[in-house]
């Protein structure tokens, strides 16, 4: 079952990866792709088939369902009451809705949530996540890798109407506030999935191509919006804050495969 779970990782990633540099052509080729709905849809289930073969049932159920409930909930709050990413609503584009969020955005949480917390894992390579300081120091980086991500995805999701920020927003009419409930979010997932990790068995060691998938994937979509399309401005955003992370994160994974090869070559 691992294996074949494995295998169609692999081959979402490969689709993940045609659909991310369709965008990246975009301004010079139009080729077919799936729209957000079903971009969305691959994306969350590739999140789910690797974390499956890296991290087991147990641990995967666990990370998605907080991740869920906790998105769900602190989304339904902000739509209603403007409090915690300020006043927005939902446009029709992203399909159904479960009271006033689409059904789609819990899972897109989880798309997002789960590569960035692979990233941030490989950034902190070395400490240990058992420990309260090493929990709380990987939920704290995680939180950052996946804000970063939401500082330049957001600003052209509205402006194509996906959502609408009621009073605009400082930032690409964006409200900052947004970003502070974002980090707020991700640390509390990040942070509850720790927790609730505890006595399910060790995470899995970060020691080969196929567990860097997701950071690929990261560095993919970093990649995609330094082309020339949206908001030029944001290029810049997109090379240092997401650039930064997944080149870090894709180092660190080659310097463990020089390390592994070191020691396994014989003398």
């Amino acid at each position: 079952m691992k294996r074949w779970m494995a295998i169609l990782a692999q081959l979402l990633f490969a689709a993940l990866s045609y659909l991310i540099f369709v965008e990246l052509l975009r301004p010079w080729i139009m080729l077919p792709t799936l729209g957000n709905i079903g971009f969305t849809l691959v994306f969350v289930t590739f999140s789910l088939s690797h974390c499956l073969v890296c991290e087991g049932l147990k641990r995967t159920s666990l990370f998605f369902i907080l991740t869920s409930v906790i998105s769900y909930l602190l989304e339904e709050v902000g739509v209603r009451t403007g409090l915690v990413y300020g006043a927005y609503h939902y446009g029709a584009q992203l399909g159904p809705k479960l009271g006033s969020v689409p059904v789609l955005i819990p899972l897109a949480w989880f798309m997002m949530i789960y590569p960035s917390w692979v990233v941030s894992r490989m950034l902190l390579r070395g400490i240990d996540p058992s420990s309260v300081v090493g929990l709380a120091a990987q939920a704290m980086v995680a939180a950052l890798v996946m804000s970063a991500w939401d500082a330049v995805m957001d600003p052209g999701m509205a402006s194509s109407g996906n959502w609408v920020w009621e009073h605009g927003g400082a930032y690409f009419g964006v409200p900052l506030r947004n970003y502070l409930g974002w980090l707020i979010t991700t640390f509390l997932v990040f942070l509850g999935a720790g927790l609730l990790w505890r006595g399910q068995g060790k995470a899995s060691k970060m020691i080969d191509g196929f567990a860097a998938l997701p950071i690929l994937i990261y560095a993919f979509y970093a990649l995609s919006y330094v082309t020339p399309r949206g908001i030029p401005a944001l290029q810049v955003v997109a090379l240092f804050a997401m650039g930064l992370p997944a080149l870090l994160a894709i180092l660190q994974v080659w310097i463990i495969k020089t390390e592994t090869v070191a020691i396994n070559s014989p003398d």
